[in-house]
């Protein structure tokens, strides 16, 4: 990994994990013209399920925020092994937030900042996006927060 936004991860002092495999019938990221989508990525790590349960219940906004967070690092892990180089990445368009939310819970803006604050901190002002921010009752594996992304690539 080399260029721009390598350095900045290196600048920023973030390793990403090894992009994760599918675990059922879908591809990590489809290419089609100058876009990129992302499929939605949980909160494993090198293969470690984290931040197990709801927000609300099990966890609070600053826990669903550092899980959010691993969902940016997983995104741009499967960008990465898909891209080759992310200075393809043009810009950050969209990111849908899923939060694994106890009745009640409404802080989901909150959780997704997680994941947008990453976006911005290593795309800068490229990394600024368009957000849904959804409590769901329950996600795959049982896991607090899934983030799905759109980017424009070159």
């Amino acid at each position: 990994m080399s260029g721009r936004i390598a350095a900045r991860l290196a600048e920023l002092k973030i390793e990403l994990p090894k992009a994760a495999a599918p675990v059922a019938n879908y591809v990590p990221v489809v290419i089609t013209g100058n876009q990129a989508f992302v499929s939605g990525q949980v909160t494993v790590w090198n293969g470690e399920l984290k931040y197990v349960g709801q927000l609300g219940k099990d966890f609070q906004i600053e826990d669903g925020q550092k899980a959010a967070r691993i969902c940016g690092h997983n995104i741009l892990a499967q960008l990465q092994a898909a891209l080759g180089d992310l200075d393809r990445v043009k810009r950050c368009v969209k990111l849908n937030v899923f939060v694994n939310s106890a009745p009640g819970f409404t802080d989901q803006p909150k959780v997704a900042n997680g994941v947008s604050d990453f976006m911005v901190e290593v795309l800068g002002d490229a990394g600024k996006h368009a957000r849904s921010a959804v409590g769901v009752a329950q996600l795959p594996l049982g896991v607090a927060v899934e983030v799905d992304a759109t980017f424009e690539i070159v």
